[in-house]
């Protein structure tokens, strides 16, 4: 090419208006990450659904949509007002936005707060002792999931967090925190709750963030699968410090590596030592510059590392679904394969790529076609709840189904009440710890029954009796006095409040007729009282579907 020529095409792009500029120079949108975790969990499950010839429901309409995000996002059934807004909406992308928009509410850090501590530490719901550690850890949560931190970064605080171990009291070790970090004093809840022992946190964060339950080989080899007693005390010795070996300890066969004997620990109820080592086998390579818990920490959360991106991809899929792609979520083995491997290896690695973004791991399954199926089984093939080809009804948690009655009733709690909603045990007499003892359960959400005393307590329990009572409920109160109204309009309402959706033809005649005739007392105000304790105690509320 001459110089001319050069020349001439230079001036010529100079020329070029600004915005054709621009455009030639304009980098490519980067592709959202929640929507590559979509389109894998689409394509993943309907080459399996045409593989086995099964029909997929149908897409679930915008009202379960609705009352599903919300119940599954922020821990409550959506308010009437709430529900009529996403329905009248004409965005054809509102179901994406509506998401979106829950995922920035305080509720979802405190509802994702709470469901994550019960998963995590369950013992502190139950232990008088630990309930206090619960709560501090709760309250770190919260902030993460507020913030949005990445599910690696929250681990790696975990795991490396610094604090000191009281063990004068050998029935109850008291762990202190360390350093200048305000979170310190919350985080260190999750050593405080598992007792500060090597062996308790072994277990915790093998079943936690390597998805594996290690426990069962605590004091023998596993007995289905490969895991032996000695994998599990080598694992547990990452937290060999809560109790260190005193300093004339006899040495193990080999020299004595850095780190002393903080990475040793002996096999209980034996003279064997062992070393910390990683769940793949694998040992790092000791300085005394670095922690066994700082090691662990860089291992489990390394992208390469497949166990901690899968287990936690799984865990957030159990959520959402009632059921993991791999069920139970910490039992992997020849008796127990997961569902769709493949998905899962690559939602693994999708979650590494979107650097460990749970908002963004949240978005791309609710964006998934599986997420918005309807709940309803429409065909034999659909019987499976593994399959994926139909939403599984899962049981309200006793705090979804207290905070969901809160918003279909108007019921106001006193702000200290609900502030300390999660250490219940301190107000026994209040509604919501009322509801939170007596519906207690350890079932899976998609195995939740109804106790007798459950049901008696919905049925005539006092916080049941003064909701749904014209003088002391606050919506039906005010349904019930709205002028210019009528029955059609005022069973309408309560069917909105309660399960947030407009009645069916058939179900509007048949409750506005009985409240035109005033039910069986003659009064039109009480046969609408009636109406709503019928639609609070009925399967459609006590279920997310």
């Amino acid at each position: 090419m001459s110089a001319r020529l050069r020349l001439v095409l230079a001036v010529a792009a100079l020329a070029a208006p600004p915005a054709a500029r621009a455009a030639e120079v304009a980098p490519a949108p980067k592709a959202d990450p929640a929507d590559t975790i979509a389109a894998i969990i689409d394509r993943h499950l309907t080459a399996d659904w045409e593989a086995r010839g099964t029909r997929p429901a149908a897409r679930t309409d915008d009202a379960e949509f609705a009352r599903r995000a919300y119940l599954d996002l922020i821990g409550r059934a959506p308010r009437a007002p709430e529900t009529r807004e996403f329905i009248d909406d004409a965005n054809p992308n509102k179901r994406a936005a509506l998401v979106d928009r829950l995922l920035t509410l305080p509720g979802h850090a405190g509802h994702f707060a709470a469901v994550t501590r019960a998963a995590w530490l369950p013992q502190t719901t139950t232990n008088f002792q630990l309930a206090n550690a619960g709560v501090q850890f709760e309250n770190w949560l919260r902030i993460r999931y507020r913030e949005n931190t990445p599910a690696d970064e929250v681990v790696r605080r975990i795991l490396t967090v610094p604090f000191t171990v009281n063990t004068q009291n050998p029935m109850f070790r008291f762990v202190q925190p360390t350093g200048n970090d305000p979170d310190t004093t919350n985080l260190v809840g999750f050593y405080q709750a598992n007792e500060a022992r090597p062996e308790n946190l072994g277990s915790a964060v093998s079943r936690l963030f390597v998805g594996v339950r290690l426990e069962c080989a605590q004091c023998h080899d596993h007995p289905f699968a490969r895991y032996t007693r000695e994998q599990f005390w080598e694992f547990a010795a990452f937290f060999a410090e809560t109790s260190p070996l005193p300093a004339t300890a006899p040495s193990f066969v080999g020299p004595l590596p850095p780190q002393g004997n903080k990475n040793r620990i002996t096999i209980a109820n034996t003279q064997k030592q062992v070393v910390a080592k990683f769940f793949d086998g694998t040992s790092p390579e000791w300085t005394d510059a670095r922690t066994p818990r700082q090691e662990l920490a860089d291992w489990l959360t390394r992208p390469e590392n497949p166990y901690f991106a899968q287990n936690a991809v799984n865990r957030m899929w159990a959520h959402f679904f009632g059921i993991g792609i791999l069920d139970p979520v910490d039992e992997p083995g020849d008796n127990n394969p997961p569902s769709h491997p493949a998905l899962l290896e690559e939602l693994g690695r999708a979650f590494v790529a979107a650097r460990f973004d749970n908002r963004a791991l949240v978005r791309g399954i609710t964006r998934s076609r599986a997420y918005q199926l309807s709940s309803k089984t429409t065909h034999p093939s659909q019987s499976d709840p593994r399959r994926f080809a139909r939403m599984s009804l899962k049981g309200l948690t006793p705090a979804q189904l207290f905070d969901s009655m809160v918003a279909a009733t108007g019921h106001r709690e006193p702000g200290f009440m609900r502030q300390n909603q999660f250490n219940f045990n301190a107000q026994p007499n209040n509604p919501r710890s009322a509801f939170l003892n007596r519906f207690a359960s350890n079932e899976k959400a998609t195995e939740a029954n109804t106790t007798i005393l459950q049901a008696l307590m919905l049925m005539n329990g006092q916080f049941v009796t003064d909701v749904t009572s014209i003088e002391k409920g606050e919506v039906l109160g005010a349904i019930a006095e709205m002028p210019g109204w009528d029955s059609r309009q005022r069973v309408t309402a309560l069917f909105l409040n309660a399960f947030a959706r407009n009645p069916s033809p058939e179900e509007l005649e048949k409750f506005a007729s009985y409240v035109d005739r005033g039910g069986t007392s003659g009064d039109p105000k009480k046969a609408l009282a009636d109406v709503f304790w019928v639609l609070l105690n009925s399967p459609e509320f006590l279920f997310n579907h």
